[in-house]
């Protein structure tokens, strides 16, 4: 089973994209740091300092200013591929993708929550792009 949520942001694909590969950019609206640029076949680390917790994906394909596809393993192996569709000049759809969930009784509860955070990353990716807003990340309080 898989979970999508989708947000157009009023940049174009390259910005977008580079959000995410550049370890000096995604501190400003995700992970507070990534240990190197995402490509291919590289294993990455993330850190999350707020919350004291890191965690790897591997990186399974990028294709420049159009897609990044990584795994990452809590409990299970999840797919997540990241997809940027420029519409024009100034506006990017970004939609994410996580497939790997497995359908059992706390399936509903755990898709919610996976939809929540992917929502509040795209909600920060958007402010820190368009805005240059970068004190929304990790600002979620759970539980």
């Amino acid at each position: 089973m898989n979970n999508r949520t989708k947000l157009i942001i009023a940049k174009p694909a390259h910005e977008v994209f580079e959000a995410f590969v550049d370890p000096a950019k995604i501190g400003n609206f995700w992970f507070s740091s990534s240990s190197e640029r995402w490509e291919t076949g590289k294993t990455i680390k993330l850190r999350y300092e707020e919350y004291n917790a890191e965690g790897e994906i591997t990186v399974k394909e990028i294709v420049k200013d159009q897609k990044i596809a990584f795994e990452w393993d809590y409990g299970n192996i999840h797919l997540v591929t990241i997809t940027f569709t420029q519409t024009d000049k100034m506006s990017t759809i970004v939609e994410v993708n996580e497939e790997g969930f497995e359908e059992n009784e706390n399936l509903i509860p755990m898709l919610v929550g996976n939809k929540e955070g992917w929502v509040y990353m795209l909600t920060c990716l958007k402010g820190y792009l368009e805005h240059g807003i970068t004190t929304l990340r990790a600002a979620l309080v759970h539980g």
